[in-house]
């Protein structure tokens, strides 16, 4: 039996750009890309924090150390530039890759300055 399990989420990553006219993709920070181990041209989700939108797309390499976030083509109409994102990419697990899996997670301040990483979401209390 398999799973699917979240595998990668950048949380709250501001939009830097939001650009129409450009082929359809979702350009990342090349070392966040590296940190979260999200592959170009890998399906991610996102959701906007700022307006509920959430969609599909997938990711493309912008320059390291750039701290871009560029939302382009149709889906430049669900997200514009200062707009705060959860982007998520997920995988299928098996039951024994599960007993090892621990999803990379980057936490992000106003600015897209990076505030830490996690392997875990903190148990939400009542």
């Amino acid at each position: 039996m398999h799973s699917i399990m979240l595998k990668a989420k950048l949380h709250r990553a501001q939009v830097t750009h939001a650009v129409l006219d450009y082929e359809g993709s979702c350009a990342i920070d090349g070392e966040w890309l590296d940190l979260a181990g999200i592959r170009e041209y890998e399906q991610i989700q996102i959701y906007n924090v700022d307006n509920g939108e959430r969609f599909t797309t997938y990711a493309i390499r912008a320059e390291e150390g750039s701290k871009m976030i560029s939302v382009n083509g149709a889906a430049a109409h669900k997200a514009g530039v200062g707009h705060r994102l959860i982007i998520c990419t997920y995988a299928q697990y098996s039951e024994a890759e599960l007993a090892q899996h621990k999803p990379h997670m980057l936490y992000f301040q106003p600015g897209n300055e990076l505030s830490h990483t996690s392997h875990a979401i903190p148990v939400q209390v009542a």
